[in-house]
């Protein structure tokens, strides 16, 4: 078993300088923790994996292969391999539990 805490994941990644954590990978599933602040903006390109995001804090609007919906705390979205998505008009500091299976990278062949 491997147990995290939250708040403990989000001070390691405000102490980096990355806007991504991933604090857990296996082969049938990776877990990261993303955040974006107020303002900034989504880089991100579609993954070859599935992925799901559950947020914990902040707002902001997912786009989704065409389609956008607004997002907050308690938001659980999924998002299938290889479509085009990612967040804007973040207009709360947004902190993101992200699920993907399989792991990360690992869909690709």
């Amino acid at each position: 078993m491997q147990e995290y805490k939250v708040a403990d994941l989000q001070k390691e990644l405000r102490q980096s300088s990355n806007r991504y954590l991933e604090f857990l990978r296996v082969d049938a599933l990776s877990m990261g923790l993303y955040q974006l602040a107020a303002g900034s903006q989504d880089m991100q390109q579609p993954h070859t994996e599935d992925e799901s995001y559950y947020v914990l804090s902040g707002r902001a609007v997912i786009h989704v292969d065409g389609e956008d919906q607004p997002v907050g705390a308690g938001s659980l979205i999924y998002v299938a391999a290889n479509l085009r998505h990612y967040f804007h008009t973040v207009t709360e500091d947004l902190s993101v539990l992200v699920f993907f299976a399989p792991a990360e990278h690992e869909g690709r062949k």
